[in-house]
């Protein structure tokens, strides 16, 4: 379930909260995509000034769902969960104003896609951000991740699909401060505000500017990258390495799977 608050100040808060694990599924992120996309409206050009995107309960994201994905028939699951990360991704990186990532626990899987393309990112100290990628079958995120973490540091995460902590992307610079768990809403809605008390049609250019200076091309890249996923997938090799990872007889990080 996504939880959607707009304050008087202009920071709206999109908050996960779908037990156990934030594992988001389909609807969950049909219903992100909406409200982020939505923000780019007339109506919404003085209302929605910052963002800030948050998980409740034990992290932030433990990925896509995977069980949904296999339990969907055909090749239902896998395009649907590609198709929206991709929309997912682009949503957030399109949004007209800054979107901020406040993340705890754990970020794994989409969920360090999406950290890869907010704006600003909070986290809670030792938490674990994990490429899963390689054990399910998928061979995408690249460049979503490539915002968080030099390209070889990038290539041993999805290689090993070990974690990388919080504080190693605090010292690349990718996370802009370390706040204590039970703070970082807080502290997310406040740098928000600050955001939100400049000039709008200022914030809303300089987030355009920067897009077009410093992007990257996700939809070009993302649909090369899922090229080999699809491939896998039609192999049946992807599926079988779901399987192993859903039924715990491949190892592999399971601290925010469900």
């Amino acid at each position: 379930m996504i939880h959607e608050t707009v304050d008087e100040g202009g920071v709206a808060e999109l908050v996960i909260e779908n037990p156990p694990v934030n594992a988001y599924n389909l609807a969950d992120i049909g219903t992100l995509v909406e409200h982020l996309r939505g923000y780019a409206s007339a109506g919404n050009a003085e209302r929605v000034r910052a963002v800030v995107l948050r998980g409740e309960g034990r992290g932030f994201c433990g990925g896509g769902d995977v069980k949904e994905v296999q339990n969907l028939p055909g090749f239902e699951g896998i395009l649907g969960q590609t198709r929206g990360s991709l929309n997912l991704s682009l949503a957030v990186a399109e949004c007209p104003v800054p979107v901020i990532g406040a993340i705890h626990g754990y970020c794994i899987g989409l969920g360090v896609l999406v950290a890869g393309v907010c704006d600003v990112l909070l986290a809670a100290p030792d938490t674990p951000f994990v490429l899963a990628e390689a054990d399910n079958g998928a061979t995408s995120g690249i460049v979503q991740a490539i915002g968080l973490m030099p390209e070889k540091r990038l290539r041993a995460a999805m290689f090993t699909c070990e974690p990388v902590d919080s504080a190693e992307l605090h010292a690349f610079g990718s996370v802009l401060r370390l706040v204590p768990a039970g703070e970082l809403p807080a502290a997310a809605l406040e740098l928000a505000h600050t955001i939100a008390a400049k000039r709008t049609n200022v914030i809303r250019g300089l987030k355009a500017a920067m897009a077009g200076s410093i992007g990257r091309d996700l939809r070009t890249a993302y649909r090369q990258e899922l090229s080999y996923t699809f491939e896998l997938n039609i192999s049946g090799e992807a599926r079988e390495a779901r399987g192993d990872f859903v039924d715990g007889r491949r190892p592999g990080y399971t601290n925010g799977r469900s």
